[in-house]
């Protein structure tokens, strides 16, 4: 007896979702299918193949059911990918411009895949696609049609392994129903295309800026930082680092950030939104700092805390970091 026929969804949330909304959505689309995976900071899974019989649905009404649900009682925009695994569903989401739903039925997905960039497979960053494209290799296509032991020699087994199973739309992973983690997520979404790396530079800061401000508020530290950068191209680049240890203040927060956002060489990209998310969340109780002899340390949190009174009585446009005054 064959297997049968996997339909799985992957949305992108068009919306920044603190922790309480993202648990109200995955109860949401719960409703119809047990098997939802969130996917942070603004994206799910989900596995509609059980559903279908249910609902006496096609998968793609299933998709458009989720849609029209998150948007009539949480007013949230999405744009969904739709295929037979995961890997497919994930790229087909991201291919998929504001609100619309891209639909690569299995037989059709070695088709999909060929013509498209090697820079939309996942595991392939920056560095993996600059190594490709210095020996022409610049679709998928022209990655399933390579013999594996070249690309073994251009890339070692283990990753040309992995690239050649993921060129020809093999993805085994299922849909692992999970809560989403404690986390805190902070986005900006550029109105248009941005080359100059001092905006990211800008942009990064703000968002770390707010970042630690939220954890002040909530009284609680962060332990990891992670950088979501979002191209013209619709791909993204995410990078997660450690902060040395768990912390509120916002210039260590900025400090790891500005870190990662250095660690992806952007040099002129045309990033469109960056979204920085902490996790790793503890409350600030019961978390440790490492005392410093230096006494502008203790000058910078003095004066960061007076900042946060100010904006509590006055509003959040009261006080900000000067790197960010117009």
């Amino acid at each position: 007896m064959s297997a049968r026929q996997r339909h799985i969804a992957h949305f992108h949330l068009h919306a920044a979702l603190r922790g309480a909304q993202y648990d109200d959505v995955i109860e949401l689309v719960s409703g119809i299918t047990p098997h939802v995976q969130a996917i942070p900071p603004n994206a799910l899974q989900v596995d509609l193949t059980s559903a279908l019989r249910y609902f006496d649905l096609s998968p793609y009404d299933a998709v458009q059911t989720v849609k029209m649900r998150l948007k009539a009682l949480y007013d949230i925009d999405s744009s969904a990918g739709l295929a037979g695994n995961r890997m497919l569903a994930a790229m087909a989401a991201d291919a998929s411009a504001p609100g619309d739903t891209t639909w690569v039925p299995t037989g059709q997905a070695a088709d999909w895949l060929y013509p498209r960039p090697v820079t939309a497979l996942p595991g392939i960053g920056r560095a993996t696609a600059d190594t490709l494209h210095r020996y022409g290799l610049h679709t998928i296509g022209q990655l399933t049609d390579l013999p594996p032991a070249t690309l073994q020699r251009l890339l070692g087994a283990g990753q040309a392994r992995l690239l050649t199973e993921r060129a020809r739309g093999h993805d085994p992973r299922p849909v692992v129903p999970a809560e989403p983690a404690a986390q805190l997520v902070a986005d900006l979404a550029l109105s248009r295309d941005c080359l100059d790396p001092a905006q990211h530079h800008r942009a990064v800061l703000g968002l770390a800026d707010r970042i630690g401000q939220c954890l002040r508020g909530e009284r609680q530290f962060a332990g990891r930082l992670t950088l979501t950068v979002r191209y013209a191209d619709r791909t993204s680049t995410t990078r997660t680092r450690a902060l040395p240890e768990p912390t509120d203040h916002s210039p260590a927060l900025a400090a790891t950030a500005l870190g990662l956002l250095t660690s992806l060489g952007l040099q002129r990209a045309r990033v469109r939104a960056f979204v920085l998310r902490a996790d790793d969340l503890r409350p600030a109780g019961s978390a440790y700092r490492q005392l410093s002899m230096d006494p502008t340390d203790a000058r910078a949190r003095a004066v960061e805390a007076a900042a946060d009174r100010a904006r509590r009585r006055f509003g959040q446009g009261a006080v900000r970091p000067a790197a960010l005054a117009d």
